[in-house]
């Protein structure tokens, strides 16, 4: 199955200044076109190209006439007050879920782990600290702060971690992304969106209820497809993907 049949993308997370300002959440279409690239690079790079900085500024231009100021005995109006200082930008907490461990690393899983290790590097985000049972990372996209965790708790108590930081930090729930694996998306396949339940995804689970059962806060979902068979679905989340799959998806 190509990038460019299953890659589909469905974004209905609104554009608003912070959120427009992450350049991998912003995109204008629908639909991936035909690419050789990887999965996972193919949609940083996609999304990334997509955004513009207009997407997220809005500047006023104020005109004034001067040309007869000098002979025009009229008192000329009040001069406009100055722009106020636009606020600093709310952080972002971008989390991608999975195992830690060399025994769960490429696994299915752990997809969320790849996503977000790949938008790291891409950023230059280093994620080498360890806090809040989290590997941690600090930076920017473009003029945002945002802060990056990949919970080192194993997936069930991913809400250990996650709460903690948004707790911390004061996150808004609006300004949390979490990236994850989902078998009920084909492989390869996209979905963002802005709230929703757990789908019975345990790492999922376990952040809502650190949310307080709140499920406001946006995820992107990476298809992995349903196991073959009668496979069991706790050993279809822990194989590793084969080479073609790796292929498509993660190198």
């Amino acid at each position: 199955m190509s990038i460019a049949t299953a890659a589909a993308i469905s974004t209905t997370i609104p554009i608003t200044s912070s959120a427009a300002a992450l350049r991998l959440l912003s995109s204008s279409s629908s639909s991936y076109s035909a690419h050789s690239k990887p999965l996972i690079p193919l949609y940083y790079s996609w999304t990334r190209s997509n955004w513009t900085s207009s997407s997220f500024t809005s500047s006023r231009i104020r005109m004034v006439d001067v040309s007869n100021q000098s002979n025009n005995p009229t008192p000329s109006a009040p001069e406009a007050p100055p722009d106020k200082p636009k606020p600093k930008p709310q952080p972002w907490l971008i989390v991608g879920l999975g195992n830690p461990g060399k025994l769960y690393s490429r696994t299915r899983h752990n997809v969320g782990f790849e996503m977000l290790d790949y938008i790291a590097e891409a950023e230059g985000i280093s994620m080498s600290s360890v806090n809040f049972k989290a590997c941690f990372g600090k930076g920017q996209i473009g003029d945002v702060p945002v802060m990056f965790a990949k919970p080192q708790t194993f997936m069930n108590a991913s809400g250990e971690s996650v709460g903690a930081i948004v707790s911390y930090y004061k996150i808004p729930l609006k300004q949390v992304l979490v990236i994850f694996d989902d078998m009920d998306l084909p492989f390869a396949k996209l979905r963002m969106l802005p709230k929703g339940g757990h789908g019975g995804h345990n790492g999922m689970k376990s952040i809502i209820n650190h949310f307080k059962g709140s499920k406001d806060f946006p995820r992107l979902r990476i298809g992995i497809g349903r196991p073959p068979g009668k496979m069991n679905p706790a050993s279809y989340v822990l194989r590793r993907f084969d080479k073609q799959e790796s292929g498509e998806v993660i190198y």
